[in-house]
């Protein structure tokens, strides 16, 4: 007996393995995290920089410059792009593809860098840069969730403030990021009046504040035997505290109570962004996951926590809802994989029942759970999720799972039908058919693999979805090959009693076989016949390709339900203005939404997220427009900004109106992206100007956009050294 024969008449290993098979891979298909995209890191860093009160040519100065000056010293960077806005300071900075801990060396590195460069060159008046690493799981939020309230006071924002910090303790939750939350502040507002009379100046003033409001830590003090810390305390959020502060007055040579020539009070600070919904102030929380978290999971943690503050803040006039998660085309590829595979077993079943027989048909069957079963084993095993473009692989492959088993058990149907045993009917079976089977399956997966080498990140996009074909092509034929012969041999399987159908099986095949074979012998008389078809109808694919018949798009995602409409308001804009002009085309934008159609619609000034980043700053301003499921009467996110869009532009605003639309995939910008370089911005934006009017007037072309952003308008004073000198005062005081 061959090795071959002796293994396939193995039951009980054969029989165990595929137990074992079939419960890993229900283990692994069952805890493998659910997401949307799969863990991908971009190598992409974002470093963030806040300079209060200062303009975009300081900012770019003090901040951006110094700042790349140090990253650009770091090995393996592919590109380094700033923005530099009033108040703040983006830099992007991607690497070239390196090896996951060549690229963790390069964090550390510029983390490093940036902290150094911070210490010892910005300014003592910018906050401590954000660096912050860009993946799937952060770079876009999972969850969004909005709180609406009676008014924009304290009680908001600590609601708010309390939402989020329960939300931050949820397991899986990285970060979540407050729209519309102000913040507060103990503000004083001195009297020149008053501070004049005591001889006093605003510097003084603050310094005094600044001395008085503070911790110091001073050391150890020896109390008997025991060594205690010593800890001066200056810092405390009450207003009377700060008003009884003293301040020295020079010219009365005595202490002065700050309430003396100043109000002391609590107050909200200037917001750098404000939201609202339907006319109500609003809070909005972005929720972004860790990495191989369940993306079902977390946004059903979510859930629990908004139902059960939902009735006390109801109560107190507030709303609090899920406003937008990503879950739902997670939960429908789960659905449509899931249904797919079922329905490809009852197929399989059916018709292997009508040609072969119900044993036959059985175990032709299995090969679809044990063939999905190994490759959601082997998936779990090396930590992969559950992503869209695994359940594509898994969706691709159904359709050929079963080829392979299917040739080999008509071989062994044929054989058996005749007389043959078992054994040496599988055993000529696979003499006959087993070599081409194989090729046939290793050409299909040759045809996939080298998707599994493209590189960037469409290329660790597309790895998933070659490799779970792979992975199932290559449990089938461990299922052909071994556990099916297996079964057969183990179940001794032959038609010496057969059943009341297998004659009418016999001769329903032996009339299908005639009226195939006659016509095979007609198109091989004629082979001109079968090869002008085939010319035909490559010749019409071609030409529906080269006509754009058939439109050409790598990555055709669905789009996302979730549409933003922008407003860039002019330079200099109040915040407050711009969510007022928002909040009209919010007004817009529900006229023009069905009853149900919606999840939420919220209005929100000061950030503005785009296709890969969110940009802040005080003159954009976004209305968010999260839509509910698809249902059979619902229209197309497509549709839906169609129906709006000459009414949204033709209100009348002092800003710039587009629309963006998401979709699923790797992080794309616009389909067309034209760059300007030049030494001289005022011909820049005058070049950029004509450039768009040329765009704008291309047919098929929209929402044509730039990113120039002018600063805001400024009030420049220069000192006089001499009237300085002659008033005999200080420039520092002045």
């Amino acid at each position: 007996m061959s090795l071959y024969a002796r293994f396939i008449t193995n039951h009980p290993l054969a029989n165990v393995s595929f137990a074992v098979i079939l419960l890993l891979g229900v283990l692994g298909y069952l805890n493998m995290p659910r997401e949307q995209d799969p863990e991908i890191n971009f190598n992409w860093l974002v470093v963030n920089t806040v300079l209060p009160g200062a303009s975009a040519e300081d900012v770019e100065k003090k901040v951006t410059d110094p700042l790349e000056e140090a990253i650009r010293t770091l090995p393996d960077i592919r590109f380094v792009s700033s923005t530099s806005r009033d108040n703040s300071s983006v830099i992007l900075v991607r690497f070239r593809d390196v090896s996951e801990r060549q690229f963790d060396k390069h964090v550390t590195d510029l983390r490093r860098l940036v902290q150094n460069k911070y210490n010892s060159d910005l300014p003592d008046e910018a906050r401590e840069p954000d660096v912050q690493e860009i993946t799937t799981s952060n770079g876009f939020p999972t969850a969004m969730v909005l709180l609406t309230g009676p008014a924009n006071d304290e009680r908001l924002r600590r609601t708010a403030r309390q939402i989020k910090d329960d939300i931050e303790r949820l397991p899986g939750v990285d970060r979540v990021l407050a729209t519309g939350q102000g913040d507060p502040e103990l503000r004083v507002e001195f009297s020149p009046a008053e501070a004049a009379a005591r001889g006093l100046n605003a510097a003084q003033i603050a310094d005094a504040v600044r001395a008085w409001f503070r911790d110091t830590f001073a050391g150890r003090a020896r109390v008997g035997e025991d060594d205690w810390l010593v800890r001066v305390i200056g810092q405390q959020a009450n207003a009377d505290y700060l008003a009884r502060l003293s301040v020295l007055s020079p010219q009365l040579d005595a202490p002065v109570p700050l309430s003396a020539v100043a109000t002391v009070e609590t107050a909200r600070a200037r917001p750098g962004s404000l939201a609202s919904s339907n006319g109500q102030p609003a809070v909005i929380l972005a929720v972004t996951k860790k990495s191989k978290v369940n993306t079902l999971n977390l946004v059903a943690d979510i859930n629990r926590a908004i139902a059960e503050r939902e009735p006390a803040l109801k109560a107190g006039g507030f709303s609090l809802m899920l406003f937008d998660d990503q879950t739902v085309p997670t939960r429908h590829a789960i659905g449509v994989m899931e249904t797919n595979a079922l329905i490809g077993l009852l197929v399989v079943l059916g018709l292997c029942w009508l040609f072969l027989g119900s044993r036959l048909a059985l175990l032709v069957s299995l090969g679809i759970p044990f063939s999905l079963a190994g490759a959601f084993a082997i998936l779990y095993a090396f930590d992969f999720t559950l992503s869209i473009p695994v359940l594509l692989g898994i969706v691709i492959a159904l359709g050929m799972l079963v080829d392979d088993a299917v040739v080999i058990t008509e071989a062994i149907y044929y054989r058996i039908a005749r007389g043959a045993e078992a054994l040496p009917a599988t055993l000529g079976a696979i003499r006959e058919v087993g070599l081409p089977v194989l090729a046939a399956v290793a050409t299909t997966i040759a045809a996939f693999m080298p998707l599994m080498l493209m590189p960037g990140i469409v290329g660790k996009f597309m790895l998933l979805v070659p490799l779970v074909v792979t992975l199932a092509l290559t449990m089938s034929l461990a299922e052909a090959y071994w556990i099916m012969p297996a079964h057969v041999v183990g179940l001794g399987l032959n038609f010496r009693q057969p059943t009341r159908m297998q004659p009418r099986r016999e001769r329903a095949t032996h009339t299908l076989r005639v009226k195939y074979t006659r016509l095979l012998v007609k198109l091989m008389r004629h082979p001109w016949i079968s090869g002008l078809v085939v010319l035909i109808l490559f010749v019409g694919a071609v030409t529906l390709v080269a006509t754009g018949a058939v439109r050409t798009q790598f990555f055709a995602f669905d789009p996302i339900r979730l549409f933003y409409v922008n407003l860039d308001m002019p330079s200099g804009s109040a915040i407050d203005v711009t969510l007022r002009e928002t909040a009209k085309l919010e007004a817009v934008v529900r006229r023009h939404l069905g009853e149900g159609e919606a999840r939420g619609v919220t209005s929100y000034a000061g950030v503005k997220w785009t296709e890969t980043e969110p940009l802040y700053g005080e003159s954009y301003g976004q209305v968010s427009v999260s839509l509910n499921p698809r249902g059979e009467d619902m229209r197309d996110v497509s549709e839906v900004v169609a129906a709006m869009r000459r009414d949204i532009e033709a209100l009348p605003t002092s800003g710039k109106v587009s629309f963006t639309q998401l979709s699923g995939g790797p992080p794309a910008a616009k389909a067309i992206k034209l760059r300007l370089r030049g030494d001289d911005v005022s011909e820049l934006r005058v070049a950029a100007q004509e450039l768009k009017q040329a765009v704008i007037r291309v047919d098929g072309t929209r929402d044509v956009t730039d990113d120039d952003l002018p600063g805001r308008p400024q009030l420049v004073l220069q000192l006089d050294a001499e009237a300085l000198k002659n008033a005999g005062l200080d420039p520092a005081t002045v």
